[in-house]
């Protein structure tokens, strides 16, 4: 799975698990800054609830 892809189903789903956050944070090093503002615009998601942790 890459980056656009979790994003993407986490939008479609409004869910993103512990392991998947997990993943995210360890690949960060290697994100395009694409990927890293996308990731910037999942958190914020997270923040207002709009996506859930499950």
């Amino acid at each position: 799975m890459t980056a656009g892809q979790l994003f993407l189903e986490s939008l479609s789903s409004g869910v993103i698990t512990q392991a998947e956050i997990d993943w995210l944070l360890s690949q960060q090093d290697c994100l395009t800054r694409a990927e890293q503002a996308a990731m910037q615009r999942l958190g914020r998601l997270l923040d207002q609830g709009q996506i859930q942790l499950g």
